[in-house]
């Protein structure tokens, strides 16, 4: 690895044999050497999940100058940690995840093994960033959206992010128009509508198979959601800081309680 060159971290949660992952190589390849790490298999709703009871194997497939290939039988987060504490010659100065088959905007974020791995490198202290493309199409057209992800990588790299916050990047998917731009947005305020179907496997035992709809009922012009409908890219400013501030002081009258028996 080239020490003048910037060093960034790749991985993912939709597999070593994603598109979209294949598409996030070949671009940050152009900007720094790249080591990634990839999960051997689909991760997608693994959220900030990691590996404590079973065994975590990382296996090298693939090194060449300015580049390392590994992959992981862990989550996303497992492989950012590994990455930066056991697999990286220095740490790495950008974390990237994705690019993501399918939206990460609104309140999808919280489940998302994708962002989940970014949040982890900005616990830890490292400027990261998660891109995702609004189609679930493995076979999905990236292309419209190299130009976009190189300009914002390079101003990250360039000038870096406040502490403790990371970007969570959406794209549209390719249409007859060229995206409108980028809009700087609030994730909106949605959610999924949930529904367990009984089904039964072939020894007759019955078991639960998660479907939903997802209901975006706030889709304003500051948020993400309303960015994507028109086209733009939503970049929403993200923190692992989960304490609603703005009640703190109205909800001093707690401290009032007489816990004393």
């Amino acid at each position: 690895m080239d020490k003048n060159r910037p060093l960034i971290l790749i991985t993912n949660d939709d597999g070593y044999a994603a598109k979209g992952l294949r598409k996030l190589v070949t671009l940050m390849r152009t900007l720094g050497d790249v080591v990634l790490i990839s999960t051997d298999e689909v991760m997608s709703a693994k959220s900030h999940s990691c590996t404590i009871r079973d065994r975590l194997y990382v296996r090298l497939v693939q090194q060449e100058e300015g580049f390392t290939e590994y992959r992981c039988n862990g989550t996303p987060v497992d492989c950012v940690k590994l990455a930066y504490q056991k697999l990286c010659e220095r740490q790495p100065d950008l974390v990237v995840s994705g690019i993501n088959h399918g939206m990460n905007a609104a309140t999808t974020v919280v489940y998302s093994g994708t962002i989940g791995a970014v949040i982890e490198a900005c616990m830890n202290g490292l400027t990261a960033i998660g891109y995702s493309l609004f189609s679930l199409d493995p076979d999905a057209d990236f292309d419209h959206i190299d130009t976009a992800i190189l300009e914002i990588t390079k101003k990250v790299l360039s000038e870096g992010l406040p502490k403790g916050v990371c970007l969570n990047v959406n794209f549209p998917k390719r249409c007859e128009e060229p995206m409108r731009g980028i809009k700087v947005c609030r994730q909106a305020a949605c959610r999924w509508v949930e529904l367990f179907k009984d089904k039964f496997d072939e020894n007759g035992e019955q078991f639960y198979d998660l479907e939903g709809t997802f209901e975006s009922d706030d889709v304003l012009p500051d948020t993400d959601l309303w960015a994507l409908q028109h086209n733009y890219a939503s970049l929403v400013p993200t923190c692992f800081d989960w304490t609603a501030h703005a009640q703190i002081e109205p909800m001093n009258s707690f401290e009032q309680i007489n816990i004393r028996p």
